[in-house]
């Protein structure tokens, strides 16, 4: 794409892109770690790599202990 355009189309590209990055809304990175954070935390409970698949619901858990017999 870059190659049909001329040097003067690139760089109005390049500050369009420039102008948006400049307008977007900054927040603190510890902000964003804290929410991070908690956002983690409410779904722990529910998480099925911490707390473990019930035998009864895990879809992998076979008679077989693992083996495939042909």
């Amino acid at each position: 794409m870059a190659r049909d355009m001329s040097d003067k189309e690139i760089l109005k590209m390049e500050l369009e892109q420039l102008k948006k990055e400049v307008s977007t809304t900054r927040t603190p990175l510890l902000a964003n770690c804290a929410e991070t954070v908690t956002f983690v935390e409410e779904l722990l409970p529910n998480d099925p790599l911490i707390k473990g698949v019930p035998d009864d619901k895990n879809p992998y858990k076979g008679d077989k202990g693992g083996c495939i017999i042909t």
